[in-house]
């Protein structure tokens, strides 16, 4: 996590001086944290892209005016969350297909994909701070960004710069130019609205007991099992409720027996796909590719997060999103 130990207080009055080398020297410390904090309020890398070069600018601006009453990764917070805080206000929320609606029945098709954006995105795991602190990985997962959704910007800020990035009462107050007593308050509402939404095992913890080694052979079986239609061997690893969602689908489906049906359904009418492994919000994830029958090529189509629940696979979100494959460092299409 970066701190004001990595910028020197050399290169801070260099900035302030209109050296466009020190500026860079700061952002680069500190903008993977950054560009994270951006996606956990706004639950889109696209929005955050915007909040972060917002928030750059804002810094550049405002510089020579900082005067070190308060830390210097205070002060870019400070910026980021009234940044992210502007946009909310006009854009809104992400959420993901289960929060959106009901499951429905297998037998009423997918329906028709919902452009507008409200969906969640999913991120980059490699674009986290390589030193990020173990909170910080679990404050990406895809359940705890989505739960963090249904709080009120506000409470979503508070919450984020309390227990996730260990700002204190007062510097949050400041942050949001309110008093430490909202503050506490703001963070015990956030705290028992995210705590009904979450598990009780974070994907980190799951992850670390499984090992990357039985986690990547649960997804690789997983693929092979549905490559084949194989639907007993489909069942045998997901668990009992496991739930399947396509955004920018609405629909969604839950149930082991359900789930592992669609492989019979898919083995016919979906086209020939090749899978690689990445990985999304801290998650084990496939990006894949499907066939595209006019060119011969395999052209970018979803990226697959995976969560499991002890040894079984609990949820599978699908982002039929083409477009967030750069951000991933994949191509649009294979050589």
């Amino acid at each position: 996590m970066p701190s004001d130990a990595h910028t020197s207080a050399a290169v801070v009055d260099a900035a302030r001086g209109g050296s466009d080398d020190a500026f860079r020297a700061i952002v680069d410390d500190h903008r993977p944290a950054l560009h994270a904090h951006c996606y956990r309020m706004l639950g889109s890398v696209h929005d955050a892209e915007d909040a972060l070069q917002e928030t750059l600018l804002r810094a550049w601006r405002g510089l020579p005016a900082f005067a070190g009453r308060s830390s210097l990764r205070a002060w870019l917070y400070r910026i980021a969350t009234n940044a992210c805080l502007d946009l909310i206000s006009r854009r809104g929320r992400r959420v993901l297909p289960i929060d959106y609606g009901p499951p429905i029945d297998p037998a009423d098709g997918t329906g028709e994909p919902l452009l507008e954006s409200v969906w969640l995105e999913p991120y980059p795991t490699d674009a986290l701070a390589p030193d990020a602190r173990y909170e910080e990985r679990e404050a990406v997962e895809l359940a705890f960004v989505a739960a963090l959704q249904h709080l009120p910007a506000r409470q979503r800020a508070v919450l984020i710069l309390r227990d996730v990035l260990g700002f204190s009462a007062r510097e949050v107050s400041d942050s949001l130019g309110t008093t430490v007593v909202s503050v506490n308050s703001a963070l015990q509402r956030a705290r028992r609205v995210t705590a009904e939404r979450l598990p009780e095992r974070s994907q980190q913890a799951t992850l670390r007991s499984l090992g990357d080694d039985r986690a990547r052979e649960l997804v690789e079986a997983y693929l092979d099992a549905w490559s084949r239609a194989d639907v007993e061997a489909l069942r045998g690893l997901l668990a009992e409720d496991a739930v399947m969602s396509m955004p920018p689908w609405t629909s969604w489906w839950r149930g082991r027996d359900t789930l592992a049906g669609f492989a019979k359904v898919a083995a016919g009418a979906c086209p020939a796909t090749r899978s690689f492994p990445t990985h999304a919000n801290g998650q084990p994830a496939v990006a894949s590719f499907k066939l595209d029958p006019a060119t011969g090529r395999y052209v970018a189509s979803a990226i697959d997060v995976f969560t499991f629940e002890g040894t079984k696979i609990k949820e599978i979100t699908a982002f039929v999103m083409p477009e967030l494959f750069p951000g991933f460092g994949l191509p649009q299409a294979l050589a």
